[in-house]
């Protein structure tokens, strides 16, 4: 499986531009990029690290989500606070 030449790439570059189309492409592989590049950081960073505060809000995975109708909720109907009655 470690011996991939040229023409099994160019059979794998085709299946890919016939899954996604020629202008998905790009954004697929920006996506894949920028997942490898976290999974990088990640996996490099030691375990008593915190994340850099810019990421995940409160910093604390899977926690509650907001109540309906506050701070963005599923209930406001995606207005800012000062346009809800």
């Amino acid at each position: 499986m470690a011996d991939l030449g040229l023409p099994e790439l160019l059979i794998i570059v085709v299946v890919f531009v016939l899954l996604f189309g020629s202008a998905k492409l790009p954004d697929a592989a920006r996506s894949v990029g920028r997942s490898l590049r976290v999974l990088k950081t990640e996996v490099n960073r030691p375990d008593d690290v915190p994340p850099p505060s810019g990421e995940g809000g409160s910093g604390e995975p899977g926690g509650p989500p907001p109540p309906p109708g506050e701070n963005g909720g599923p209930g406001d109907g995606g207005r800012p606070p000062a346009a809800r009655s």
